[in-house]
C-alpha cells in the first residue's frame, strides 16, 4: 500500500447502525459515518436487500446500452430535486471534474462566448484529480502536482466584493460550497449566497454548487441549497448516495444538456446496475421515511447539548453546523481529542486543525447522542 492515509491505529471489522468493532472485539460509537458517507447507518437492512436482489440479476454492462435501474434513480434524483439531467459516475472528485467539464463545454460550444474560468472559494475542498485539487481553495492539497491547469481563481468566502472583482468576461462558472466542512465547517452566509445566484443569473455564470458532503439529507435538507432559497445550475453528489457503496452523480439543469452530446463524456463503471440499486433504495428511504426533516430535529438537539454542557470550557470557541454536519472550534490543535476519543470508544474526525467534525448518520438517537456528548464534554472541559 502506498502511504497517502494517515491511518489511526485501528481495524474495524463490522458495523451496525451507529456502531463499529475491531478485530479485537472493541465496540465504537460512530461519528464519523465513513466521513458523511453511511448516512443510513452502517449495514442498512433495506439497502442491503435491493443489493443482493441486484446481484443475483446483473452486474455490469456498458453504458452503451439503456440501464433501468439507471434511469430509475436519475428520475429520483430530479424528481426531487431543481436538477433535470444527470451523470453517474464513482466518486466525488468525478462528479465535480464533470461538472467543471460541463460548464466549459457549455459556455465555449452552446453559448459560443469561450469562457473557461471558475471561480472557487479559499478553504474550499472539491477533490484529488488534477482539476478539482486546482479548483480546491488549500495550498497543502496541491504541493509537488505543478503545473497545475490553469483556468481557476480563489478569493474569500462570504465576501461580495471580492466576488464581483474577480469576476471577468472569462468566468464560466462560481463553484462553492454551502457549508465548507473539510475547511472548518462554516456555513455560507445567506445574504451572500443570494447575491452569488442573483449575479450569475445577470452575467451568464454559471452556479456550481458541491454538495458531496452536505447532499443526501446531512445538513436537514435533502440538498444543501434548499436552505438558502437558490437553484444552483449544476450540484454534484457522492458520500451519502450510495450508504457506503462508491457512487457518485452530477445533475444539471435541462439547458445544460446541450453541454453533453454522445461522446463528449463517459465513465466505464459509472451507474452501473449495482451502483444505481444502492442509489434508488438510499434515495426511496431517506426521502420516503422523512430521514431529512430527522436530521435537522437530531442536529438541533446535539448543537445544543454540545453547547449546554460545553458553555463552560475555555478551549472552546464555537459550536457551528447544519443538520447532522457540526464541527467545534477550539483554541488550538484537537488531533489529540480524536485520540483519546477513540480510546474511550468514540470516533470522531477533525476539518482543519483546530475544529472536532461531528457525523452521525440520520438515524442516530437521543441517547447515542448524550453517550457523544458526555465523552467530547469530559474531553474539551478538562482542557
Amino acid at each position: 500500500m502506498l502511504p497517502t492515509y494517515a491511518r489511526y491505529p485501528l481495524t474495524l471489522v463490522k458495523g451496525e447502525g451507529s456502531w463499529l468493532w475491531d478485530d479485537a472485539g472493541n465496540r465504537y460509537l460512530d461519528f464519523m459515518s465513513g466521513i458523511a458517507v453511511t448516512n443510513l447507518g452502517h449495514a442498512p437492512a433495506r439497502i442491503k436487500e435491493a443489493l443482493l436482489q441486484q446481484l443475483d440479476q446483473l452486474w455490469h454492462v456498458s453504458n452503451l446500452f439503456h440501464i433501468p435501474n439507471q434511469a430509475d434513480a436519475a428520475k429520483l434524483l430530479t424528481d426531487n430535486s431543481c436538477g433535470d439531467a444527470v451523470f453517474f459516475c464513482n466518486s466525488g472528485a468525478e462528479a465535480n471534474e464533470a461538472a467543471i467539464k460541463l460548464a466549459r463545454r457549455y459556455q465555449q460550444l452552446v453559448q459560443n462566448n469561450g469562457r473557461y474560468e471558475i471561480i472557487t472559494f479559499e478553504q474550499s475542498f472539491h477533490g484529488r484529480t488534477l482539476a478539482t485539487l486546482t479548483a480546491t481553495g488549500q495550498a497543502k492539497v496541491k504541493e509537488g502536482f505543478a503545473p497545475l491547469p490553469e483556468g481557476f481563481k480563489y478569493i474569500a468566502y462570504n465576501d461580495i466584493a471580492a466576488l464581483e472583482t474577480a469576476v471577468s468576461d472569462k468566468t464560466a462558472a462560481i463553484m462553492l460550497e454551502l457549508v465548507q466542512a473539510e475547511g472548518g465547517i462554516h456555513p455560507v452566509d445567506q445574504t451572500y449566497i443570494q447575491q452569488v445566484a442573483d449575479l450569475c443569473q445577470r452575467e451568464g455564470i454559471l452556479l456550481i454548487v458541491d454538495e458531496i458532503q452536505t447532499g443526501i439529507g446531512r445538513t436537514g435538507k435533502l440538498f444543501a441549497y434548499e436552505h438558502f432559497g437558490i437553484e444552483p445550475d449544476i450540484f454534484t453528489l457522492a458520500k451519502g448516495l450510495g450508504s457506503g457503496f462508491p457512487v457518485g452523480a452530477m445533475v444539471a439543469k435541462e439547458k445544460l444538456r446541450e453541454g453533453f452530446g454522445a461522446g463528449s463524456h463517459g465513465s466505464t463503471f459509472g451507474g452501473t446496475p449495482i451502483a444505481t440499486a444502492v442509489v434508488k433504495a438510499t434515495l426511496e428511504t431517506i426521502v420516503g421515511d422523512g430521514l431529512s426533516d430527522r436530521a435537522a430535529a437530531q442536529g438541533e438537539y446535539l448543537m445544543s447539548q454540545l453547547r449546554e454542557k460545553l458553555s463552560g470550557a475555555s478551549f472552546v470557541k464555537e459550536v457551528r453546523g447544519l443538520g447532522l454536519l457540526v464541527g467545534i472550534e477550539c483554541t488550538g490543535p484537537v488531533a489529540d481529542v480524536i485520540t483519546e476519543a477513540q480510546k474511550r470508544g468514540l470516533l470522531v474526525i477533525t476539518a482543519g486543525p483546530n475544529v472536532v467534525r461531528l457525523l452521525p448518520n440520520l438515524l442516530v438517537t437521543n441517547e447515542e447522542i448524550d453517550e457523544a456528548v458526555a465523552i467530547l464534554a469530559e474531553l474539551l472541559s478538562a482542557r
